[in-house]
């Protein structure tokens, strides 16, 4: 069998400027949050909306569930997509300034600007279209039909294609730019695409597939796939670097808490696995090819991974539930601006609980719990537990079995599967203090109660 060769063409990178800034999109806390990557530290929040669950409010008009990033550095512009108040969001990255809020189609996901920066093409995954704005206008200009769940946008470096990956449909379009056409469609290994970026070269597109833990991997001169990989559960984003001279790609994997690298002159082998906080989900490089920036959705923070050293060398408090994550050349002033920044609110700071199991059958559990306003939100997440039961998660004083559910958090049934992701409220924080012996329970009752799961 002939062996395949995958090269890379090394273009110029960009040196690391103090104009440049990293931007998350955090949808918690419904903020964009931005850092200085020449001094590595956070400098404040874009506020586009309040934190959950005050959004619920039929009188609220902030944006909700700020998700997705787009920006131009041509025009020094950063979309934001919020998908629960269906908009997108035009900033000025030199001043903070918010310029206008668009409203788009239902529950819109990632902002992609084409490369000469006249358009932002934003993927409307709860429908069946991309909607492309002007950048001038900052107006709808054309809907393009694609396949029913768009998630995300990328463009080659001429600007000729856009590569559109699907989060309901198992399958890839490429659109001709002029024509705003589809002209291809490529069958892909799920149905489930959240991310998608194309190689500085134009040479490959990958797109993630978050359900199944793989990245497929295409090759633009064919637009055939190429490869498929298995990288691990929760697959979440990919992007390419240049890190002297070795051509790289880089994939979060949010279920193992890894940043992957892999070399692609080497036939896209992996050669680093390097572990991160909880959830890592956005990632970007520096434009100099030095760091990769990682987003981590449960610690609501920022780790900054040395691409030489192949290890963090710093970790930066955010806003809340970071998703999208973009490293921004030339997006300000040497010396940052900070009118219209808002500081953190330390209290808000997210709390990860991992459950150990006391069974034969050892499921597994996380739970994240953040400060919102006067409540606590917890986001749930437990696998492996018996499929189609019902559990009662608690907090509880006793200090041995029995437990008894002293507080309940929620109440939930598992799928099929065993597993069961959710969010629900409470006053946790606050009744876990009054508790001298407190741990986190999940029960799950029958005639003897049995417990399932502990955690403190």
């Amino acid at each position: 069998m002939k062996k395949l060769m995958f090269l890379f063409l090394v273009l110029p990178l960009t040196k690391l400027s103090a104009q440049d800034r990293v931007y998350t999109g955090n949808q918690i806390s419904n903020t964009v949050s931005v850092i200085d990557p020449k001094t590595q530290t956070f400098l404040g929040d874009i506020v586009l909306g309040k934190p959950q669950p005050e959004i619920l409010s039929p009188l609220y008009k902030g944006q909700a569930l700020v998700h997705g990033l787009g920006y131009s550095p041509k025009r020094q512009l950063l979309a934001a997509v919020s998908i629960g108040s269906n908009s997108v969001t035009f900033i000025s990255t030199p001043t903070n300034k918010v310029l206008k809020t668009i409203y788009v189609g239902r529950s819109p996901h990632e902002a992609t600007f084409n490369p000469s920066g006249s358009q932002a093409w934003i993927s409307v995954r709860g429908e069946a279209y991309i909607s492309v704005i002007d950048a001038a206008t900052m107006k709808e200009i054309k809907q393009v039909k694609v396949a029913d769940g768009p998630g995300m946008v990328s463009f080659t470096p001429n600007g000729k294609w856009a590569y559109v990956c699907s989060s309901f449909t198992p399958r890839l379009d490429i659109v001709n730019t002029a024509t705003y056409q589809v002209v291809k469609s490529i069958p892909v290994v799920s149905p489930f695409s959240p991310n998608i970026f194309c190689s500085p070269d134009g040479k490959w597109i990958a797109l993630t597939h978050k359900d199944i833990g793989k990245v497929t991997l295409i090759n633009t001169a064919t637009n055939k796939i190429e490869k498929v990989f298995n990288t691990g559960p929760i697959t979440n984003h990919v992007t390419f670097t240049v890190t002297n001279k070795v051509p790289l790609m880089l994939v979060t994997v949010g279920g193992e808490n890894t940043l992957k690298i892999f070399n692609i002159n080497q036939g896209f082998i992996l050669v680093d696995s390097i572990a991160t906080g909880s959830l890592p989900h956005g990632v970007w490089p520096s434009g100099d090819g030095r760091f990769a920036y990682v987003g981590l959705e449960n610690d609501d923070q920022v780790q900054v991974v040395d691409l030489v050293k192949m290890a963090v060398v710093k970790t930066i408090p955010i806003g809340q539930c970071p998703q999208a994550l973009l490293y921004a050349v030339n997006a300000g002033p040497v010396t940052p601006v900070t009118t219209g920044l808002s500081p953190l609110n330390a209290a808000n700071k997210s709390q990860v609980i991992k459950l150990k199991s006391t069974s034969a059958i050892m499921p597994t559990g996380m739970l994240n719990i953040r400060s919102v306003g006067l409540t606590d939100l917890v986001q749930q997440d437990f696998k492996k537990l018996e499929p189609n039961t019902a559990y009662t998660l608690a907090l509880t004083n006793s200090t041995q079995q029995p437990y008894n559910a002293d507080y309940v958090i929620n109440s939930f049934k598992t799928d099929d599967k065993g597993t069961f992701s959710g969010q629900s409220t409470g006053i946790i924080k606050t009744v876990g203090k009054t508790m001298a012996n407190y741990k986190m329970v999940i029960l799950i009752k029958d005639t003897n109660k049995v417990t399932v799961m502990t955690g403190q």
